[in-house]
């Protein structure tokens, strides 16, 4: 009898089964290097399809609640701005609209999107309209509790920015008075941008 027969079948066996490891292996590998606050799904304002946040670990991230019509919607421009400069030195900006302020931000998500493009060219990542005040209760952005968790400090208004480090950690709170191109906060930017 012709023992061959045999081998190739364990041989494609054996090959299945390492495929299998080694894809459970990159996949805790990728868990375990994703922090707490990033590991969670957003969904995504043009087609509101989940995002894992964890895809942005290791950068430093800009957290931002936005609104469409508010005295601060300018801030879009100077928010892009940063994104284009500093995107290939590892920072990213989350928008996340919401209407919690003012009534700022009435429009649906297909709305926000396009205002977003066409008005400031945003290519920056956007997420679904979302609630982000205190006065939201347990409707609160998952993301956002915690980023007030950690830094003590909750948004008063829209266009207030959390700015996370690398280590997916430390986190830093800005008011909405803070523009972005705020010397003080460019230069915290760099300096969180310059850290391995």
């Amino acid at each position: 009898m012709d023992e061959s027969i045999f081998c190739a079948p364990m041989t494609r066996l054996k090959s299945m089964v390492t495929a299998v490891m080694l894809l459970v292996c990159a996949t805790a590998a990728q868990a375990a290097s994703c922090p707490a606050l990033l590991d969670r799904s957003m969904p995504r304002l043009q087609d509101e399809k989940p995002q894992n946040l964890c895809q942005y670990s290791g950068k430093v991230v800009v957290v931002v609640n936005t609104a469409s019509y508010c005295g601060f919607t300018s801030q879009y421009k100077g928010l892009e701005a940063l994104y284009a400069r500093y995107q290939d030195r590892g920072l990213v900006v989350l928008g996340f609209p919401s209407n919690d302020f003012g009534s700022q931000e009435p429009g649906s998500n297909r709305e926000i999107a396009s205002f977003c493009s066409s008005t400031f060219g945003v290519k920056f990542p956007m997420f679904t309209k979302t609630r982000v005040s205190t006065s939201a209760g347990s409707d609160v952005n998952p993301l956002y509790a915690d980023l007030r968790k950690v830094t003590g400090s909750a948004p008063r208004w829209n266009f207030h920015k959390y700015v996370i480090a690398r280590d997916g950690t430390t986190v830093e709170s800005y008011s909405a008075l803070t523009a972005p191109d705020d010397k003080s906060f460019i230069r915290s930017l760099e300096k969180l941008l310059a850290a391995p």
